[in-house]
């Protein structure tokens, strides 16, 4: 666990004593039928079978603590598309497409000029991501929403579905030790650890500094750079004749998420991607160990792909040409549920990761 992150509000080893207590009991339903569920334990998607060869793959997320710097600034044409990435990047890990996409707004109040600017960031992801709106709920709740400042609270996310063929699903199964890691930039931060990088980076400063470190930028610009949509080059890499093995989008954990697939093999990041200025910013303000900055944070590399070793340069090339500085970052080892980074002295399972 990220002590950083634990000071900062935000315990995830209480958040997983948490979800386990909650799917210890969803897991006691009983329809009165045979499960629809396909098992895809740790996936960042869920599959049901809906007809012969036919899968739903679906998910649910949000934007969290993000929209805090959106409401503070007024700037909320953004976080659309980050509730938009955060479901439909989650959704194409299992080789799904995604078609569609509901809504869930809470707020302190009903301005439709705030309104409208959030459903502008709804429709720019919906493009991005080729999927539809259509439709959503709106609830007016100030008892419960209190914004920052006050009556402009909300809260935003949504749930997403798409198609997958049964025999076509990526579990992660098929990952071996040998196969390549191409990594896929980030655009910054995305929607996660956000608590933590407000904690460090206000509590020294405000939203309109510029650190110099930060190239022009203020702190609002970096914290609210909408996360990236990933979903048309891992189809188009999906629908190819490349041999895809394992799909990862990197949210909150960063690198451990890579352990929620092929958990017989292990994963060594041997060149990892550039990071962004702001992460260094966060590690040198808030004094936080670079291992804990990986536990946490994307660094730099918003999504995984795992590929034969054969087709590790085809691939690459492939989601280059959507996504640049796209490469290979590594290989898949026989080192059982390990993840290590050997140039950063980083290595753990997924109980957390530690210097070496």
């Amino acid at each position: 666990m990220s002590n950083s992150y634990a000071r900062s509000g935000v315990d995830t080893t209480d958040a997983d004593a948490g979800v386990e207590a909650i799917v210890s009991v969803l897991g006691r339903i009983n329809t009165g039928a045979p499960s629809r569920v396909i098992p895809l334990p740790g996936h960042f998607a869920a599959v049901l079978r809906i007809a012969d060869g036919l899968g739903l793959a679906f998910c649910t997320d949000g934007v969290g603590s993000k929209l805090l710097v959106a409401e503070q600034t007024g700037r909320l044409e953004t976080v659309g598309i980050d509730c938009v990435a955060m479901n439909v990047n989650d959704l194409v890990c299992v080789g799904a497409e995604p078609i569609a996409l509901v809504d869930y707004i809470a707020v302190e109040e009903s301005n439709p000029e705030r309104l409208a600017a959030l459903a502008e960031g709804l429709r720019v992801g919906a493009e991005l991501a080729g999927i539809e709106i259509p439709g959503g709920e709106l609830a007016q709740v100030p008892e419960l929403i209190r914004g920052h400042p006050s009556p402009n609270g909300f809260d935003l996310c949504a749930s997403a579905i798409g198609t997958v063929g049964l025999d076509s699903i990526i579990d992660g199964t098929s990952i071996a030790p040998g196969n390549a890691i191409i990594g896929l930039p980030s655009s910054g931060l995305h929607s996660n650890g956000l608590t933590l990088a407000r904690a460090v980076l206000l509590g020294e400063g405000t939203l309109d500094e510029k650190p110099d470190l930060l190239n022009g930028q203020s702190v609002a610009d970096v914290l609210l750079e909408p996360t990236e949509i990933y979903v048309r080059s891992a189809l188009e890499l999906i629908l190819s004749d490349i041999e895809v093995t394992g799909l990862f989008h990197l949210t909150g954990g960063g690198l451990l998420n890579l352990l929620r697939l092929g958990r017989e093999s292990g994963y060594r990041i041997d060149s990892p991607l550039p990071t962004q200025p702001v992460f260094e910013l966060i590690a040198s303000r808030g004094n936080i160990p670079v291992e804990e900055m990986y536990e946490v944070f994307n660094m730099g590399c918003g999504f995984a792909v795992t590929v034969a070793a054969k087709d590790a340069d085809r691939a690459t090339a492939l989601l280059a040409a959507h996504h640049e500085g796209t490469r290979i970052i590594g290989e898949v080892t026989p080192e059982a549920g390990t993840v290590s980074v050997p140039s950063l002295g980083i290595t753990g399972t997924a109980a957390g990761l530690a210097a070496v």
